[in-house]
């Protein structure tokens, strides 16, 4: 038995270097194969579409439910429950400065001429200007994410005072009722954005009170985190990951609309998540720049927001530790194949 001792120790050491060897991966290779993720009902997602069009290789994506929320999506990135997460670039800064142990890696969302996040109340409203929200009620997906802040930064553009912006009632309300809460008079300001503001303009009887678009121009809203551990654990399959999704934003990006439409499609029905395919049609634009790429402009126009909800530690962002451009193919300014 002392002899059998001393190779079965040496046994389950090749192993265990095997194993590590394995997890480690082969230069170019994916270190993980799956990555756990949240989904959206009725959307689909750019990694989605990514692995869709072939763009992950081996590595597959593990949806483990839907989320309403950016800031609860990143969280769940945070605290290891998901691999990525995505949120508005504000709830990334909050978190950061909380300590979390994330950064992001890809802009997955933003507002341009044909993608937008739009402020609106029923045809008959009173409602006009800003100074009419004070005392009312305005729906949003989430708090301290980007619609509160698009919201907040309009009031204080528009002349009203930090006490009067605090008495316009924002309303956490799931985007997919939204529209219907106004249309029911339980808003009296509903922001709708994506194929559910489209839906909700092809019914009638809403108008616009004011866009992101009109009031900050078009800008980057928000990327993927990943936890600064993942990274430096698997940087091959973060350097997949980011590729991925760069090459779905370029392809949605340069494709026909009714092709894309057409892909969202193929992808809903196939899932099997007894979703509907009905919004799809109003889809226009990703709404992004080139690759997905993120610039410090992308956080540092919401700094005066962030500082005065009391996210930032010192008077500054600090946009050295929020993001890298590292993994993304379009970093350079290089042609990247999207097909």
């Amino acid at each position: 038995m002392k002899k059998t001792l001393p190779l079965l120790a040496f046994a389950a050491a090749l192993l265990a270097g095997c194993a590590s060897a394995t997890a480690t991966g082969a230069p170019g290779q994916p270190e993980k194969l799956e990555l756990r993720y949240q989904g959206n009902a009725n959307a689909v997602s750019l990694p989605e579409l990514a692995e869709d069009l072939g763009y992950f290789g081996p590595v597959k994506l593990k949806w483990v439910g839907n989320t309403i929320s950016g800031p609860q999506d990143i969280q769940s990135a945070a605290t290891d429950q998901t691999d990525f997460g995505g949120a508005f670039t504000g709830a990334v800064v909050k978190l950061v400065e909380a300590g979390a142990p994330v950064k992001a890696v890809v802009n997955y969302y933003g507002s341009d001429a044909k993608a937008f996040i739009g402020f609106y109340t029923k045809e008959d409203s009173p409602i006009r200007t800003a100074r009419d929200l004070i005392g009312k009620k305005v729906g949003v997906n989430t708090a301290g994410a980007n619609l509160e802040a698009a919201l907040d930064t309009w009031l204080k553009g528009q002349g009203l005072t930090g006490d009067e912006i605090k008495q316009v009632q924002l309303v956490v309300i799931p985007p997919v009722n939204a529209e219907q809460a106004l249309r029911n008079g339980q808003l009296d300001v509903a922001a709708l954005q994506g194929v559910l503001q489209d839906h909700a303009l092809a019914a009638g009887g809403i108008r616009p009170l004011f866009s992101d678009v009109q009031a900050f121009g078009p800008y980057n809203g928000g990327p993927y985190v990943l936890r600064t551990d993942f990274i430096k654990k698997y940087p091959e399959t973060t350097k997949i990951f980011v590729s991925a999704v760069a090459r779905a934003i370029e392809w949605e990006r340069t494709t026909p609309r009714d092709q894309v439409i057409a892909r969202f499609t193929k992808i809903i029905q196939a899932r099997g998540r007894n979703e509907s395919t009905e919004t799809l049609k109003y889809w226009k634009s990703v709404g992004l720049t080139r690759g997905g790429l993120i610039s410090d402009q992308d956080y540092t126009l919401w700094e005066p927001w962030l500082k005065q909800q009391g996210y930032l530690k010192g008077d500054k962002i600090d946009t050295s530790k929020l993001y890298t451009n590292e993994f993304n193919p379009y970093r350079d300014g290089a042609p990247a194949v999207t097909k």
